[in-house]
């Protein structure tokens, strides 16, 4: 009888711990289970396959209606917020800017406990898209994070209380981290990003016990044939398909956001990024492929074993990653089911890719594109236009670098067969660097784009500014992967909107760049119902379920590579607090009046630059400053806009934060490794005229008393 009471107690525990039995059960098999446990959501993507859709369906097209906020957080971080909070035995583990993990009761919202990993501030100069996180992992009993500064960190999940670090990165070099872990049969996951100021890109596998390296997975060649790493063999496909001495400005292909995983196969599927610099005229004389970027990666993720790739932008030179949201799915094509990868990367085209072989099965654009006409299918190549590479003038690219799609999460539906995809068409204007090769010169640690950035700034009127903010464009696309065909799309005011939750209860969720939280029919795009959550949401959603009751989770706040380089593109209403907001039918909470946000112009000195030296500091800022504080100086709503900063008034002030590094602690590093005093002065000559015009316009704006 004992035997039998302690049979049956054992397996009451195991039924429990496969309905959610907290951490510590968190492996392989319950991940793989997800379906099985539909209320909660342990990994980045819900599933190994990152399809973002969730079978919970009380909140659906008939009661979405009834959705109100159950409860929010305001996070006093005030840069962006990218992360997919994860959900496990009721307790919600998410991350925000500056990689700091916060743990919540997800049911009532009281903070468990918060880790702050203490990032550099200066370390957010290395970031080329702010200084964000998109999560954490679970397994067995800890939560996983990747630091901004290049840090692999487990925590105990109950406590929040460091077990192991590992510095993964050469914090010598720019590198940074700013994607979720992911954990494979025991081993952490984690990339890094960094192309553009001059690094070369692998992924590393962590054993998540003990913090051991077990393997690494080099994208792009070094300077030695092999590096003893599990890419030594695929660096023999690689190598040939690259010139020159490439290795010296890093080469790029950082694996800093895409992975998927298929348990049957026992493949993991990596997106590749962009080269470094873009150009390749530059990167590599003489041509070539150069492989792995913006590539599709299969591997093994016992020993990072290569078997396959598809690369999707031969000879990137565009800022086309590929490391755009990589979902898996079973599908019909043709009569015939297929297991099938799914991906719409920046270039523009939407493949469909057999993930067992790599073999391409179908491309068509979803945006529209100047750069290529189409994808040729026997070759799986793209056909480029002929001043694609503008390589004899300027060519307005269409995507440009920031993509069709860019980070934000896609969402697949099993129910309508639909990927929803957040898409976007920003323009760009490529060209070679002053008019020709020659002018290029490599500076580790700056950016080293390999195109000409002056012709990138923006106008100083305000008719051709409106123009501009008019061509910036921002859909939500219900694409079909079988026919290759847009079903359905939402327009939005702007580009730069969040990822995408698709749910069995037929609803679509997505945040857009203006604040609104929205769920749209997933079969017609009718919106259904809509909240103000007061801050621009990139973000993507995610659902929960709790003693029978359904939870919606959100992370909204603006920030990001559009908002630092395009604050110009910005909608005002994007601007506001950072927050966690959770919602569920009933929901009664609500928020606090949206902050009125003003801003002062200082008294200005007087501008007494010469028209030369003007034009020199528009140069310098372009090339130093702009990623941060945006063309032509108009910034985002998280790094101070120079325009309307007393620091520009004073000559000795600002040499103090230019070159001395008087604020290094706040994240603004001293520049005197690329400017002189002399050069610095320009730059600030140049600003003060911009707001001098600038507050022009704001007196000629002011109602006449």
């Amino acid at each position: 009888m004992r035997r039998i009471a302690l049979a049956a107690a054992l397996a009451a525990a195991t039924l429990l711990a496969g309905c959610g039995g907290g951490t510590a059960d968190i492996d392989g098999k319950r991940i793989a289970a997800a379906d099985d446990n539909p209320g909660e959501w342990v990994t980045h993507g819900r599933t190994y396959g990152e399809q973002r859709f969730s079978p919970l369906e009380k909140i659906s097209t008939t009661t979405v209606k009834d959705l109100g906020l159950a409860w929010s957080y305001d996070l006093p971080e005030n840069r962006g917020v990218e992360a997919t909070p994860l959900v496990a035995d009721g307790v919600m583990y998410t991350t925000s800017s500056w990689s700091i993990v916060r743990a919540f009761d997800a049911k009532t919202g009281a903070l468990k406990w918060e880790y702050d990993p203490q990032v550099p501030r200066k370390t957010g100069v290395k970031a080329c898209c702010d200084s964000v996180n998109r999560g954490v992992a679970l397994w067995q009993g800890r939560v996983y994070v990747g630091t901004l500064d290049g840090r692999l960190e487990a925590l105990d999940a109950k406590t929040g209380k460091k077990v192991w670090s590992v510095v993964t990165v050469d914090q010598d070099k720019p590198y940074t981290i700013t994607g979720a872990p992911r954990i494979i049969k025991g081993k952490v996951l984690i990339g890094n990003g960094g192309a553009e100021l001059g690094v070369r890109g692998y992924l590393s596998a962590y054993d998540a016990k003990t913090g051991k390296m077990l393997w690494r997975f080099y994208t792009v060649p070094g300077k030695e044939p092999t590096d003893g790493a599990a890419s030594d063999d695929a660096m023999k496909i690689a190598r040939p398909t690259w010139n020159g001495e490439f290795w010296k400005q890093g080469a790029g292909g950082t694996v800093w956001d895409s992975m998927a995983y298929d348990p049957d196969l026992d493949l993991l599927y990596i997106g590749v990024g962009n080269g470094s610099p873009w150009n390749r005229d530059i990167r590599s004389p003489g041509g070539g492929d150069n492989l792995f970027l913006s590539s599709i990666v299969a591997l093994k993720p016992d020993t990072g074993e290569y078997v396959w790739h598809y690369q999707t932008t031969p000879g990137e030179s565009w800022d086309y990653t590929a490391t755009q949201h990589i979902i898996l799915a079973d599908m019909t094509i043709g009569g015939q089911p297929r297991k099938v990868l799914l991906q719409a990367p920046k270039n523009g085209f939407f493949y469909v890719i057999d993930r067992a072989t790599g073999k391409l099965i179908s491309a068509k654009n979803y945006v529209p594109q100047t750069w290529a006409t189409g994808v040729d299918m026997k070759t799986g190549r793209p056909v480029e236009t002929p001043n694609a590479r503008y390589g004899s003038g300027m060519n307005l690219g269409m995507p440009g670098p920031l993509g069709g799609h860019n980070w934000m999460p896609m969402a697949f539906s099993p129910k309508t067969g639909l990927v929803y995809i957040p898409a976007q068409e920003i323009p760009f204007p490529y060209m070679q660097p002053g008019g020709a090769n020659a002018n290029f010169r490599y500076q580790p640690g700056a950016w080293n784009v390999g195109v000409d950035v002056l012709i990138a700034g923006l106008p100083d009127d305000e008719a051709s500014l409106k123009a501009i903010r008019a061509s910036l464009k921002g859909r939500l696309i219900a694409w079909d992967p079988v026919t290759q065909t847009e079903k359905w799309s939402v327009p939005h005011g702007g580009p730069w909107n969040g990822g995408v939750l698709a749910t069995a209860g037929g609803l679509v969720f997505q945040g857009s760049a203006t604040g609104e939280f929205a769920a749209y029919d997933a079969s017609t795009g009718g919106k259904l119902w809509s909240f103000d959550t007061q801050s621009g949401i990139v973000a993507p959603p995610m659902t929960y379920e709790i003693d029978g009751e359904q939870y919606v989770a959100l992370m909204a706040g603006w920030g990001g590579g559009f908002a630092l380089t395009a604050g110009a593109g910005a909608d005002p209403r994007s601007e506001g607090p950072r927050r966690v907001l959770v919602f569920k039918l009933g929901g009664k909470k609500t928020l606090p009046p949206r902050p009125v946000s003003t801003r002062e112009m200082p008294d200005l000195p007087p501008v007494t630059g010469t028209p030369q030296q003007i034009a020199a500091g528009k140069a310098t800022f372009a090339n130093y400053c702009s990623v941060c504080h945006g063309a032509s100086a108009v910034s985002d709503f998280s790094i101070p806009d120079l325009r309307f900063s007393p620091v520009t008034t004073d000559a000795a002030a600002f040499k103090g934060v230019v070159i001395d590094g008087d604020r290094v602690e706040n994240g603004m590093v001293s520049f005197k490794a690329y400017m002189n005093a002399a050069q610095a002065e320009e730059v600030r000559q140049y600003i003060l005229s911009l707001a001098t015009a600038q507050k022009a316009r704001m007196a000629a704006a002011k109602p006449a008393k």
